[in-house]
């Protein structure tokens, strides 16, 4: 009867003439789409049935829309209105780039880059370098990981480091010199130095940032994100970044269907029935699930631990090019605390863990919170689950934690962590074969800004694992293509709570799909991330590529060409 109704009317959208990968085991491929109100009703038997708008695809490949479950889109939306030092390769240029902004600024104005990696320009930036380049304008560096930041004398005057004013979070380290004078560097919470100094950010600024970064993401395919943190800590912009989101989302700049993790600075007691267990989280009692399609609210994030790349990471073995085993975030009766109370109070959480010895303090905190207010289907996270050995992987199976990897820091990062583990560690980073082994779902992710957020690359990384220098790193965590395509659309949406949405190309689902170049299942590996973008198109509606496109109505002949001249 569904069938004969959608026969009587036209549909929004009719895409025939595709080579489609469902990602569906029931119908891997078919060759056209119908899309009634943005949702798919028909894949493969379209016949008969007209269309307001027709696109024969001319044998070209269709994805479903791709996501990536851990990116932080207000930081790269930020980022491409300040200083790139992502491709500086020495601490001259970075300078000259300094100067060069600093040249373009009005007295008192900060001077912001992001995307430095020391161990790409033969180290940090030195402070009394960066008060020369900038003329006596405070400077802040966001080092590429997100993990550490360079400032200069004036941010150090202003955030009372040198008076004796400051205070030092827990968690952070404001490094100093053998004469116990600060260099400049800022490690972990040590970053809400600086960050308190320039946030909030206005509402206006953020998301005009939110709405650049969101037309990148469309134009590489994506179609769903995951933003890791607003709202407070280090990472967030301001106390009420959800509205920026809300605003852009309300003028139709958003693109694509974003879940948003409150970081664990955001949430506070709440007052309610004893018997409600419901005593920390957001006002009116909203948690994990609110919202609509486009924009919901996802897990609360909590930082663990540092990073490998800045040595900040929790280990058991100390790291091979510095004597020091990482540390956490706060007290661990605190973060035990944090966990316990969100997992009691009905949220998600996202736990950032990816030393090893922090990763089994997250799984014991779990295994606790679930012995004692059971949430069997709750869908807790480990963010990075960097460091596994198979002890780990097997409890997280056991207590149904997903593991949230970057597989792309692989190729960006591989050769400094390499450096930072020594071989006998490296092959065990960022896994995903062991994990699907376990039986775990394996989100696709990017991190970004932290490493290149294209999803193709993501995808392409995950087939090879090789470094920038082109080391394998863990060969036998490799995966065939049509694997990690799942990651990056089944399982991303599967991560969020939407698989019965997102994800494949069935009757139903959303009609959330991306035109390709290629069929990147039939192509070899070093050109899958070179394919093109040709569409992304999210509910039956083109984000990006419509001007490339040649649409024709009921009336009009068949197309000559699916890319116009």
């Amino acid at each position: 009867n569904t069938r004969m109704e959608i026969r009587r009317m036209d549909v929004d959208l009719l895409v025939h003439n595709a080579d489609i990968i469902t990602m569906d085991e029931f119908r891997p491929r078919a060759t056209s789409i119908a899309v009634l109100h943005g949702r798919i009703v028909a894949v493969g038997d379209t016949s008969g049935l007209n269309a307001k708008r027709t696109l024969d695809a001319h044998g070209a490949t269709i994805i479903p829309g791709l996501g990536d479950s851990h990116n932080h889109m207000a930081w790269y939306g930020l980022a491409l209105s300040e200083i790139d030092l992502s491709n500086v390769r020495d601490l001259s240029e970075l300078y000259a780039l300094v100067a060069a902004r600093a040249a373009e600024l009005e007295p008192g104005e900060f001077v912001i880059g992001n995307g430095y990696y020391h161990a790409k320009i033969g180290g940090h930036p030195r402070r009394e370098e960066l008060d020369r380049a900038a003329g006596g304008r405070p400077v802040w560096l966001k080092h590429g990981s997100g993990h550490i930041a360079a400032v200069n004398t004036a941010v150090l005057e202003m955030a009372g480091i040198f008076d004796g004013t400051a205070v030092v979070p827990d968690g952070g380290i404001v490094e100093r010199d053998s004469s116990g004078v600060p260099t400049g560097i800022l490690e972990e919470q040590a970053q809400k130095l600086v960050v308190n100094l320039v946030t909030p950010y206005s509402l206006d600024h953020l998301s005009d940032s939110l709405e650049r970064a969101a037309a990148h993401y469309a134009a590489e395919g994506l179609t769903h994100v995951t933003e890791a943190g607003i709202g407070g800590g280090w990472i967030g912009k301001t106390p009420i970044e959800l509205a920026a989101y809300q605003r852009v989302r309300d003028r139709g700049g958003l693109r694509v269907r974003a879940q948003l993790m409150p970081t664990v600075d955001a949430l506070h007691p709440l007052l309610s029935h004893p018997d409600d267990h419901v005593d920390f989280g957001l006002d009116l009692g909203i948690t994990s699930g609110f919202g609509d399609d486009l924009l919901r609210i996802g897990p609360m994030k909590i930082w663990l631990d540092g990073g490998l790349v800045s040595r900040t990471a929790h280990v058991y073995e100390q790291f091979c090019d510095r004597h020091s085993h990482g540390y956490f975030q706060d007290d661990p009766k605190v973060l035990r605390s944090q966990i316990l109370k969100a997992h009691r109070s009905g949220w998600s959480v996202a736990a950032h863990a990816i030393g090893d010895r922090t990763i089994d303090f997250a799984l014991d905190v779990f295994e606790e919170a679930q012995k004692h207010w059971p949430r069997p289907t709750v869908r807790h996270r480990f963010e990075h689950a960097a460091m596994t050995s198979q002890e780990q992987i097997d409890r997280m199976a056991q207590l149904g934690i997903t593991p949230v990897p970057q597989a792309h820091f692989i190729h960006d990062l591989g050769d400094t962590m390499s450096a930072a583990l020594g071989p006998q560690r490296s092959d065990s980073l960022y896994r995903v074969a062991s994990f699907l082994k376990a039986g775990l779902h394996v989100p696709g992710s990017s991190d970004r800004p932290v490493a290149y957020g294209a999803p193709l690359a993501g995808i392409q990384s995950m087939v090879e694992r090789l470094t920038e220098m082109g080391k394998c790193l863990g060969p036998d965590e490799r995966v065939d293509v049509h694997t990690a395509l799942r990651s990056y659309t089944i399982d991303t949406a599967w991560i969020a709570g939407q698989e019965n949405d997102w994800g494949i190309i069935r009757p139903g689902m959303a009609a959330d799909f991306v035109l390709l170049g290629d069929d990147i299942t039939k192509i070899a590996s070093e050109r899958i991330s070179r394919t093109q973008i040709v569409a992304t198109f999210l509910s039956g509606e083109c984000t990006h590529g419509s001007s490339a496109l040649q649409w024709q109505d009921s009336s009009t002949p068949p197309l000559q060409n699916l890319i116009s001249n």
